[in-house]
């Protein structure tokens, strides 16, 4: 029989995803930047609770512990390196506007607007 994983971990995969979404959602760009990196470090924890789920070998004979599979191993080290590729352009970007504006705010686009102001009488008729 294989351990389950407990449920501390299985509890702070579920904050790390919520509140890496939260902070993604939000319009300061380090807030962006912090939201990508717990994504990442949650999609790392799941997949290393999904190695200890997974410790079944698949085609040789022997007990649960006897073999581990490599895959989910290889794809949190991969998702690491993404993670680091992604969170270094963010803060490339971040840089740069916060050298353009002063401010890493992200403004408001005046086109969207005046786009959804011209559907808003539509959808009142």
């Amino acid at each position: 029989m294989t351990p389950a994983p407990s449920l501390v971990l299985i509890l702070a995969v579920g904050v790390l995803y919520s509140c890496g979404f939260y902070l993604l959602l939000q319009r300061s760009l380090m807030r962006v930047v912090f939201g990508i990196l717990l994504l990442g470090h949650a999609a790392n924890l799941s997949l290393m609770l999904t190695d200890r789920a997974i410790t079944l070998p698949p085609l040789l004979p022997g007990e649960a512990s006897a073999m581990s599979d490599p895959l989910p191993q290889a794809m949190a080290l991969t998702a690491i390196v993404i993670t680091f590729g992604v969170t270094t352009f963010l803060l490339a970007l971040a840089y740069r506007v916060w050298l353009g504006d002063g401010d890493d705010e992200v403004p408001d686009d005046l086109e969207d607007r005046r786009i959804s102001s011209l559907q808003e009488p539509e959808e009142s008729a």
